[in-house]
């Protein structure tokens, strides 16, 4: 693309568009990043300028770019139909989708409510738990237990379990109220506890805070094993098993929130599964479809759904859906998906690359001089910079040292994203052993260009 082009789209964008979690006014002052085409797990610019995809393009691209298999499915089910609706209607991709996904999930799920972004998944899985209880009777139970830092969306429910006070101060006034409790991490982070005792200290800690809401608890939401956006703060098995029965013991259900770790991310096909955790509801996005379409689920046991049942005079059902759940297209592209995974044993072969990458940060980036802690589960990684690790001093909010180190990742081929002054990293499942040597050398030298360490 020739400059005058370029210089084109990046006048229409700072006229006219507004990109989310973005000041606006650093944006219009800087030349944006325009992205033409993907091949394989690389992004390719308007000036034909390649760049490994380090975050899976938001944590959901899984087969790279331009996968033949879910090209050809989307190609194939657009000459069939684009769309129709689910109210009232059926359609051939979803409900055979529906079946399939039905046979990975955690046991005892077997019902799968469709809608289009993890945000509403986790919505509709609010809205199923609390009304679940008002049929049941059990009108008290309106409370929801979530982890503090935890991200659950930016719709206005799942804002309300996850509140972030910088994202979401302006708009407190709407939430409602949730139980929170302090993971490990928490615990790691402000006390410099071992993981043992942070461990011990966290568990203790919510036993006592589910015990002062007797009756009231409609379920607890968890993003299992590794709390994303955050600043990826991962817990062990044990601590997702053991809360989860404590909320039990205490009559609610368990929402898993596996909208960022489902398909693969964390080794396992489900995060639920380190854990051998079976939730009452679960949501999924984001990996479903491959990282091509938006389509997202909400899991529930027979047991939830059976309590919507009813004459329609009752008005028992659940009021909830979007103009395109359950979109053919996006569905097509899911079945495929689960055929990849299938066909290419992808969480077999995931494996050495998640051994690569503990060895890689253990050797390359948890040495340097202003990495406090390098955080993973699988291909989900955190690496947390200060200024002083040993006195736990931050830099400086002005200073935007994990923008910079983006930055100067970007300007070295790669791309990543940062939370504040945690650097992610979360490739797609299919990059290579070189590929992964790359964005692991790239990371380090970025951080030690930035912090001088």
């Amino acid at each position: 693309m020739d400059r005058a082009e370029y210089e084109r789209l990046v006048r229409i964008d700072r006229e006219h568009s507004w990109h989310p979690f973005t000041q606006m006014k650093v944006w219009v002052s800087e030349d944006p990043l325009i992205i033409a085409s993907g091949e394989g797990n690389y992004l390719v610019d308007v000036h034909g300028v390649k760049y490994l995809d380090g975050v899976s393009s938001l944590w959901c691209n899984v087969h790279g770019h331009r996968k033949r298999e879910l090209d050809e499915s989307l190609v194939a089910q657009a000459g069939r139909i684009a769309h129709s609706t689910m109210l009232g209607l059926a359609n051939i991709p979803a409900t055979e989708l529906a079946s399939e996904l039905i046979e990975i999930a955690p046991a005892d799920l077997t019902r799968v409510f469709y809608s289009d972004s993890g945000a509403e998944s986790v919505e509709i899985a609010l809205r199923m738990a609390a009304q679940y209880w008002q049929l049941r009777g059990e009108r008290a139970r309106t409370r929801f237990v979530a982890l503090e830092g935890s991200y659950h969306g930016d719709t206005t429910g799942a804002v309300s379990v996850g509140y972030s006070e910088p994202f979401h101060v302006h708009i407190r006034s709407l939430l409602f109220q949730a139980v929170k409790i302090r993971p490990p991490q928490v615990f790691r982070a402000q006390q410099g506890l071992t993981p043992g005792e942070a461990l011990q200290q966290a568990l203790s800690e919510a036993r006592d805070v589910i015990a002062q809401h007797p009756n009231h608890i409609a379920a607890l939401i968890i993003e299992p094993m590794m709390q994303g956006a955050a600043g990826m703060w991962d817990h062990p098995a044990s601590y997702l098993r053991d809360v989860a029965h404590m909320v039990r013991e205490a009559g609610g259900l368990v929402i898993a929130d596996e909208v960022a770790t489902g398909f693969g991310r964390t080794g396992a096909m489900f995060a639920c599964e380190h854990a051998a955790l079976a939730p009452d509801l679960m949501c999924v996005g984001k990996g479903l479809t491959g990282g091509y379409l938006p389509l997202a689920a909400t899991f529930a046991r027979e047991a939830i759904y059976d309590a919507f049942l009813g004459e329609p005079e009752e008005y028992r059902a659940f009021y909830y859906g979007h103009t395109y759940t359950g979109n053919p297209l996006a569905a097509a592209v899911a079945r495929e998906n689960l055929r990849l995974f299938d066909n290419e044993r992808v969480i077999d072969r995931i494996q050495p690359r998640i051994s690569q990458l503990r060895r890689g940060l253990s050797e390359l980036v948890a040495p340097l001089l202003h990495v406090t802690d390098v955080r993973q589960v699988g291909l989900m990684v955190g690496i947390e910079i200060m200024r002083d690790p040993q006195q736990r001093t931050q830099y400086a909010a002005s200073d935007h040292i994990g923008a910079r180190v983006t930055q100067e990742a970007r300007n070295r081929g790669v791309v990543i994203r940062n939370l504040g002054d945690v650097v992610i990293l979360m490739p797609p499942l299919s990059i290579g052993e070189a590929e992964l040597d790359f964005l692991l050398k790239v990371t380090q030298a970025s951080i030690e260009q930035v912090t001088g360490g």
